[in-house]
């Protein structure tokens, strides 16, 4: 496996324990379709969240909540109302946020959630 993914899976398991240290409730990760993945669906009280993990090594090409750009917002919307339907919730509300995570090594990250990004 590279660095990259090796990287990207530990941030994505570190932005899990940081929503379950927030009392969030995890619902899906790593959902796939043909038109892309989600990362992590959880549930925040009543609300349903989309989060949208980024992780970096370092700070050098900005930070890693910078990637979420306009584009990858609207395929981020689009997936979770996919994801949605395919479950059948007839109606729910979606909330979609951002997890950016820099590596501080040793397993370590800065954790930046930012809420309703798009």
């Amino acid at each position: 496996m590279r660095a990259k993914d090796v990287l990207g899976r530990l941030g994505e398991e570190a932005a899990a324990r940081h929503l379950a240290g927030l009392g969030w409730t995890i619902i899906d990760r790593n959902w796939r379709c043909p038109e892309g993945e989600l990362d992590i669906v959880a549930r925040d009280g009543a609300s349903l969240v989309v989060c949208e993990v980024k992780t970096r090594s370092g700070l050098v090409y900005g930070a890693p909540v910078e990637a979420v750009t306009p584009a990858k917002a609207a395929r981020l919307r689009r997936l979770a109302a996919r994801w949605v339907a395919m479950r059948g919730i007839a109606y729910s509300p979606v909330r979609i946020d951002a997890i950016g995570l820099v590596s501080e090594g040793g397993g370590r990250f800065s954790i930046d959630h930012l809420r309703g990004v798009c």
